[in-house]
């Protein structure tokens, strides 16, 4: 599996502060079948690490942790007028791998309508926005009708798999079912950020999804898109939406 948001790095942000606790936790992925983690810290009004520093980070966490799991660089981008600024200056400075795929966080306290143009501003300049989470975000998982509409514009949707299992409430749990059973979910991923309360392991994510819709959707949004976004290709868009199975 790909996990294509993650908070492993040492000491950037509300992740692990450690090294050893980074290590434990890129274990722990690889042990649940994870083989590639895209490091991405928050970049918001808290948190302002800068993208050398990312990398140096990665490259020190890789040579410890040894080749298992691969390592890739990230942000999770709040959308911020500050990193708006920047991001327009330097369009994949934080984007996964320095591809077209910026993980973006949106904020709680505007209208989601406002948000429309910037995201357009996004992808004028050759960005895809993945919006993280929007099942746990109180009205965006209300208004499906705008997520489809980004996404019919060129936006992606990551959701996070503890949602799947209502670690976010129910609300974000139906939220989360809901946009996978239409077909919005470009993937999902840990959004770990410790070894217990929020860990890096996608393996019941994949279970209850392959039960539920088969295998080929778990690889879908576990597989193939994170894999496509880490490599800058398009993103596979399935002809049909997901169907539950039925055991008689």
């Amino acid at each position: 599996m790909i996990d294509i948001h993650t908070h492993v790095l040492p000491g950037l942000d509300d992740g692990p502060q450690t090294i050893d606790e980074s290590l434990a936790m890129l274990r722990q992925a690889a042990q649940a079948g994870t083989t590639d983690v895209a490091a991405t810290p928050h970049l918001n009004n808290d948190y302002s690490p800068d993208a050398d520093l990312i990398e140096e980070r990665i490259q020190e966490l890789q040579a410890a942790c040894g080749p298992s799991p691969r390592l890739h660089y990230g942000c999770d981008w709040h959308l911020t007028f500050e990193n708006v600024t920047a991001l327009l200056d330097q369009p994949r400075r934080y984007t996964l791998n320095h591809g077209r795929y910026l993980l973006v966080e949106l904020p709680h306290w505007v209208a989601p309508e406002g948000l429309t143009p910037v995201l357009e501003r996004l992808l004028s300049v050759g960005i895809t926005p993945v919006i993280t989470h929007p099942e746990r975000h109180a009205i965006l998982r209300a208004r499906i009708d705008l997520l489809q509409c980004w996404v019919h514009s060129g936006c992606a949707l990551q959701l996070t798999a503890q949602s799947l299992f209502g670690h976010f409430g129910r609300v974000a749990k139906r939220a989360s079912w809901e946009l996978l059973s239409r077909g919005l979910v470009a993937a999902i991923a840990s959004d770990a950020h410790d070894l217990e309360r929020r860990p890096p392991d996608l393996s019941q994510a994949w279970r209850a999804v392959e039960s539920r819709y088969g295998r080929e959707w778990a690889e879908l949004w576990m597989i193939t898109n994170p894999g496509r976004m880490l490599r800058d290709a398009d993103l596979s868009q399935p002809a049909a939406r997901p169907r539950r199975r039925w055991w008689f």
